[in-house]
């Protein structure tokens, strides 16, 4: 991991068994003839049972030939390795006769032997020993011969101090000092569901974009944390207040402050938080990381690597998305694939399992595209979505279980079949216009949010919408569909969600990069429950000659029972090499009758054409049975009929 004290950057990591703290530095030799800057690392090596060899410099010339001087200054001694392309012969660009790799160990090292390779490279070996050992390798790219002596003297100067290392690895002082305030004004929603905007301190004194991948909150219930995908993390106080000051109806008297704390910097694209133990966990593009406060100041002071299996290249599209643990402390997120190239590394399109220690990484299932986060099901299988591209025609929500391959031929994977048979089917497929991007989905685990308890939502970073997806498991093979939540569309993409563990309610963040509708730049939300009823559709029943929709309240039977007031469609789609898929055989479906079930919830749609399918629109006009408007549009997949 990284240690951060103030400008100053300390890496822990180790060889084998033997643990290694290194600081990097530089300095400049100036005087007799020699101009060079000078590069070092400060470096504490712990016991170690055998030899370690230490990569110092690479010469451009493979031919270069290695000289060791000795020089001492009074009782300061130390050698000089010179690694130079002498001689007459051809060269790389940039390279002449006299260019010469210096380099040097400060204080000298019994027993340390330089070495030069036949293919340019400049090794230091240390041998072998029970106590730790303290010192500094510097080297520098020097035109002028004979330089040894100045170089000496250069380094002595700059870096002849000892570190303590001690002083670097116990919490430095805090990089963002400033606490910023936001002020939030809640009001009453006039419908199911109320929204209440976690203002963010956008125009912060550093410049930092706040374009939220994740969200978690700490057991105090007043606090969390989210983290960014140019970087960073924060801290957010104040959620308390939302819970202190609220009426009846949820919304509080006075407005709520929230204050702001930036504690982490620097990390690679995070697209998934989660707080384990008390301690933060960020899925990035190259690790999974753990931050740490080492003094109490509430800033990161040590970033520790848990795990960094998944191999990283430098292809754009292959992001780590989402982060859930399950019951055994195990982590799990998704590894997009290359976009329109085959994998190159074994995570390419993958779900993956962390151990609790970070030891190991296991692929849980593969073939995906860009699955946009992970969910846990209550069976131990998991919900993903993916994005519409090659071998995926439609964007798509993908129940999956170990071992499952999901259809992009594209991903790292020994399958040679492409035919739509040899892959597992999704939930549902997703046409653009219904959801242009889909994210993250989620379990209602709460009873505040009433009549949805136990249902599953789908997250768009697309639309900036929320989703109920109905869906019913037809003899092992899940089907099911999408249905927008009554509330307005969100102003930025929408990616990760979870919900209050005090309050009960669900929180959103999200941002907009590229390829969405909702273009502000991020943005962090509270969806509160009003009471109100709600009326979407909460399970869907494919059988042979119907359809089945249970809503999540009462229904007006009149309306239900008018099979006018009902309109679908179906269409299929092609799976190919190609990126996406048009409509094809798009024809609708006749309703020859409506009725409504003895519980007042379940609408009996009668279709005598119906047939799996994998693309079908419902759309319904109804009232509630208050008399209210109740409007909806489901897009779903069928892909058996029960009898």
């Amino acid at each position: 991991g990284l240690y951060s004290f103030g400008p100053q950057t300390v890496i822990s990591y180790t060889v084998g068994e033997t643990p290694i703290l290194e600081m990097p530095a530089r300095g400049a030799a100036e005087g007799r003839g020699v101009t060079a800057p000078i590069s070092a690392r400060m470096l504490r090596i712990g016991p170690r049972a055998a030899a370690l060899t230490l990569l110092v410099a690479t010469h451009a010339d493979r031919q270069a030939k290695l000289r060791v001087s000795h020089v001492a200054d009074g009782p300061r001694r130390t050698d000089v390795a010179l690694l130079s392309a002498e001689g007459p012969g051809d060269r790389p660009r940039g390279v002449s006769e006299t260019t010469t790799i210096a380099a040097g160990v400060l204080p000298a090292i019994p027993r340390a032997v330089w070495k030069g390779t036949d293919d340019g490279r400049l090794l230091l070996t240390i041998p072998a020993g029970n106590e730790p050992l303290e010192f500094t390798v510097w080297h520098t790219r020097s035109p002028a011969a004979n330089s040894e002596r100045v170089l000496a003297e250069v380094a002595w100067r700059s870096f002849g101090t000892p570190v303590n290392f001690e002083q670097f690895t116990r919490g430095g002082p805090r990089r963002w000092p400033a606490i910023l305030t936001t002020r939030i004004s809640l009001l009453p929603g006039d419908g199911p569901f109320a929204v209440d905007v976690l203002a963010h301190p956008a125009d912060n004194p550093w410049l930092a974009q706040m374009r939220f991948t994740g969200l978690d909150f700490f057991d105090d219930g007043d606090t969390l944390a989210a983290c960014t995908w140019d970087g960073d993390v924060w801290l957010a106080r104040g959620l308390k207040g939302l819970a202190r000051e609220a009426k009846p109806n949820g919304a509080p008297d006075a407005p709520v402050e929230l204050a702001w704390q930036r504690i982490a910097s620097g990390l690679f694209q995070p697209l998934g938080l989660k707080i384990v133990a008390g301690k933060i966990h960020v899925t990035c593009r190259d690790q999974l990381v753990v931050l740490h406060d080492l003094n109490g100041d509430g800033e990161t002071d040590f970033y520790e690597n848990l795990n960094s299996d998944h191999q990283v290249t430098e292809h754009f599209h292959e992001f780590a998305m989402g982060l859930q643990t399950d019951d055994e402390g195990n982590f799990y997120y998704a590894k997009s694939a290359r976009h329109a190239l085959p994998a190159l590394v074994p995570h390419h399109g993958t779900l993956l399992r962390v151990a609790r220690d970070g030891s190991r990484t296991e692929i849980v299932a593969n073939g995906f595209r860009a699955a946009n986060g992970v969910c846990l099901n209550p069976d131990g299988s998991f919900i993903v979505t993916d994005q519409e591209g090659h071998w995926n025609p439609k964007n798509r929500i993908n129940r999956v279980t170990p071992g499952g391959f999901y259809g992009n031929m594209f991903g790292y994977h020994d399958r040679t079949d492409a035919s739509d048979s040899a892959m597992e089917q999704p939930v549902c497929w997703i046409t653009n216009r219904f959801d242009r991007s889909p994210a993250e989905l989620l379990w209602v685990t709460t009873e505040r949010w009433g009549s949805l308890r136990g249902s599953l939502l789908n997250l768009s970073y697309g639309y900036g919408k929320i989703y109920v997806v109905p869906h019913e498991n037809a003899g092992g093979q899940w089907q099911g569909g999408m249905c927008d939540l009554p509330l307005a569309a969100f102003p930025t993409g929408i990616m990760r969600a979870r919900f209050h563990p005090h309050d009960g309610q669900l929180y959103v963040c999200g941002m907009y990069a590229w390829a969405g509708s909702a273009t502000q730049p991020g943005g962090l939300y509270r969806v509160r429950y009003t009471g109100r009823p709600v009326h979407v559709p909460v399970k869907l029943h494919a059988r042979r000659g119907g359809f089945d929709i249970t809503f999540s309240d009462r229904l007006e039977p009149a309306a239900a029972g008018d099979a006018r007031r009902f309109a679908l469609k179906t269409w299929g789609l092609k799976r190919t090499a190609n990126y996406g898929s048009e409509h094809f055989d798009e024809r609708p479906l006749a309703v020859a009758s409506a009725s409504l079930a003895d519980d007042g919830r379940t609408v009996r749609l009668e279709l005598p054409d119906i047939r799996p399918t994998w693309c079908m629109e419902i759309k319904y006009s109804l009232r509630s049975a208050e008399g209210t408007p109740v409007n909806g549009t489901i897009h779903n997949t069928v892909h058996r009929l029960a009898e």
